[in-house]
């Protein structure tokens, strides 16, 4: 068995699934943060219908199966569809099927779990602070910058690591936008399900070991986010 995962793991193959995650999480990790982060600040402090729908749409990664959700997005970013045509015609850029798809499906899956840790830091003790502000003029940029994130410093890092580790495990909206194309396209999560698939349990055993080592790391990081207090 021994000889078995060793084989799987010196595979050249696996490397590629494990290089190619890397990169998509180096995409999605900064993306998290920059929009998250912000987006999450104008759902905790805004008002408004607008504020409401948007904070649904935030919320449907969580609620709707996978599947469905990468349907949606392939409807919109396919080659037919209300995005996808337009940045096919205009920019020669094709989402789906592609890196880009990867990177979109992880930022989709790991986004609430970024925004929801800032929103409700933003609604508790922070939001006097963040009243303060206002009340003394500044406009919201600077009292996001200067007041709200160092004040919640603690919260974002503790969203940036859940969404991180949710796009890192992302499956089904990878399937639909990536096509799952062996060499091109197969992240490590989707290369599990390959290789339980085909019956390579070694393949599938060191991947999944991977994944769980990465997993105990980021516990083990918001435990102690935790005992400082977000």
């Amino acid at each position: 068995m021994f000889d078995g995962w060793l084989a799987a793991a010196m595979d050249p193959g696996v490397g590629f699934c494990i290089l190619l995650t890397l990169k998509v999480m180096a995409v999605a990790v900064p993306i998290l943060l920059l929009v998250g982060a912000p987006l999450g600040y104008l759902l905790g402090r805004g008002r408004g219908r607008l504020v409401a729908v948007l904070d649904a749409f935030v919320s449907l990664p969580l609620i709707l199966p996978p599947m469905a959700v990468g349907f949606g997005l392939l409807l919109l970013f396919g080659r037919g569809g209300f995005l996808g045509a337009p940045l096919l015609r205009w920019f020669d850029a094709e989402v789906v099927f592609g890196f880009g798809g990867l990177a979109l499906a992880a930022v989709t899956a790991g986004m609430p779990l970024m925004v929801r840790p800032v929103q409700a830091a933003v609604r508790g003790d922070l939001g006097r602070l963040i009243e303060l502000s206002t009340m003394l003029g500044k406009p919201w940029p600077v009292t996001f910058l200067r007041v709200a994130l160092p004040h919640c410093r603690r919260s974002v890092a503790a969203g940036l690591f859940l969404g991180a580790g949710r796009a890192l495990g992302e499956v089904g909206v990878s399937l639909l936008l990536g096509g799952d194309i062996i060499g091109r396209t197969n992240t490590v999560s989707l290369e599990i399900y390959n290789a339980v698939f085909t019956g390579d349990l070694a393949r599938a055993g060191v991947l999944a070991l991977l994944l769980a080592v990465v997993a105990v790391a980021l516990t083990i990081a918001l435990k102690r986010l935790g005992g400082e207090g977000v």
